[in-house]
């Protein structure tokens, strides 16, 4: 299933370019896109839904040491996976590019680069990254996989 790599190649240089896009031209302030969606500039230092941001900086060594396990745990499951695993390679290249992305971030700048912001009213959910929506997007994948959902082949 390696060949499915341009997946997780993708997700990684669509993160880092849209990220160098908001660090160049979102630093005057949020631009509104429609009225539920904002491109606003942050720099998250905790990892998904600001969790350990407040913390003295010890994270961020966590956080890739994390995401490089992880990362070495999915290529040893996309090389065990067959033909018809299709769905499962495409979630897993998805968490992998995505993990790459916030890694390179970490390892650059010690913070990663957010910049999507979904709100209703005053509410506003966490502000997250192309990576971060390709993670969620690949998880997502997963759980339906394992309720017998999506577009697995099956052998009938």
């Amino acid at each position: 299933m390696f060949k499915l790599s341009w997946i997780a190649v993708a997700v990684l240089v669509l993160d880092q370019w849209t990220k160098w896009l908001a660090v160049t031209h979102l630093t005057r302030g949020a631009i509104e896109v429609l009225p539920f969606f904002n491109l606003t500039l942050a720099y998250n230092s905790g990892a998904a839904f600001g969790f350990l941001s407040g913390a003295s900086g010890w994270q961020n060594f966590f956080f890739v040491i994390v995401a490089l396990v992880v990362a070495i745990v999915i290529l040893f499951m996309i090389k065990r996976l067959g033909a018809n695993d299709v769905q499962v390679a495409v979630a897993l290249m998805l968490i992998l590019g995505g993990a790459a992305g916030n890694v390179i971030d970490r390892l650059v700048l010690g913070y990663v680069v957010d910049f999507i912001d979904l709100y209703y009213g005053s509410w506003h959910f966490w502000t997250f990254n192309i990576a971060d929506a390709a993670i969620t997007v690949g998880a997502i994948l997963l759980v339906l996989d394992s309720f017998g959902l999506g577009f697995r082949k099956r052998h009938r």
